[in-house]
């Protein structure tokens, strides 16, 4: 397998193929949206996280929504939901959500619709990661992907069902009950396979019942790592999220995750890093450090 870089900032979807097992991988990107830039790097001082992720006169810094797509014969799966289409004009300011990307139409640039999806797997169920399960039609909120299951941890839903005030903002439930309603939710619990490709790993750092998805075979392995690393300069120790419940339990992921990660050479997937789509790792006397940056694979 070659690797190349894309430098032409211009391309926001990527149609390019990796083939692990039995699936074909593709990467899309449904939109971009906007956080704060303290939050997002929590006792980081700005001028050292400013460097890297750039923020607006608000503090707002950029992110992205990418998943992967894994296709085999018989299944289409999704990774995350992306943002979704429901938000209102209060909403849309607040997290500068860029209207000029969507789900629909990062799915359309694959030849594929909502209806060919036949199953979801959600990380978790913040509203980032999870808006775009739900649609709004002739006023009643159902499935966006209709003919798909939907698979998160219990863990997860249980408590995104009675979130904490701290994190109840987002946790905003009209993005999962629906699915729980209509029946679509397969609830997966700790660390467990999907099938003999596709792999669940539990983290409870930053929220509870977070689950990354690693994809593997004999020759390649990418660890779709949701929220425990939001963008590249994450790789660093020290820079975790104030958004997470347990800023220490995330500590001690990291240093568990990111050496094996070194050592069998795993491709750290981003889901929310704007110009960064996986890295691989390297050992170093600093510690576990980037190797080389990729936006695409081939």
């Amino acid at each position: 397998m070659s690797f190349f870089f894309i430098f032409n900032r211009s391309i926001d979807y990527t149609r390019i193929k990796m083939k692990i097992g039995k699936y074909n991988l593709k990467i899309i990107t449904s939109g971009y949206f906007k956080l704060d830039g303290g939050a997002m790097f929590g006792i980081i001082p700005k001028p050292l996280w400013h460097k890297t992720n750039p923020a607006d006169e608000a503090n707002r810094i950029k992110l992205s929504t990418r998943h992967l797509l894994l296709e085999s014969e018989s299944r289409k799966i999704l990774i995350d939901a992306g943002m979704g289409n429901k938000w209102d004009e209060k909403s849309k300011g607040i997290y500068a959500i860029d209207e000029k990307y969507s789900m629909e139409n990062a799915l359309i640039k694959i030849g594929l619709r909502h209806e060919d999806i036949t199953d979801v797997i959600l990380t978790h169920l913040h509203f980032d990661h999870t808006g775009g399960s739900i649609k709004m039609l002739d006023g009643k909120l159902i499935p966006a992907f209709p003919n798909a299951k939907y698979h998160v941890q219990k863990q997860n839903f249980d408590w995104a069902s009675y979130p904490s005030d701290r994190d109840k903002g987002s946790y905003l439930k009209e993005n999962f009950l629906p699915l729980a309603e209509e029946g679509v939710l397969n609830f997966t619990n700790g660390n467990e396979k999907f099938d003999d490709w596709i792999e669940f790993i539990v983290i409870n750092g930053h929220t509870f019942g977070q689950q990354m998805v690693k994809i593997s075979d004999s020759s390649n392995t990418i660890l779709f790592c949701g929220d425990l690393l939001p963008f590249t300069s994450h790789i660093r120790l020290p820079y975790i999220m104030g958004y997470d419940l347990q800023p220490l339990v995330t500590l001690k992921e990291k240093k568990k995750i990111l050496p094996q990660a070194a050592d069998e050479n795993w491709k750290i997937f981003f889901e929310h890093d704007p110009e960064t789509t996986f890295i691989t790792l390297q050992k170093t006397d600093k510690g576990v450090t980037e190797k080389e940056r990729f936006t695409s694979f081939d």
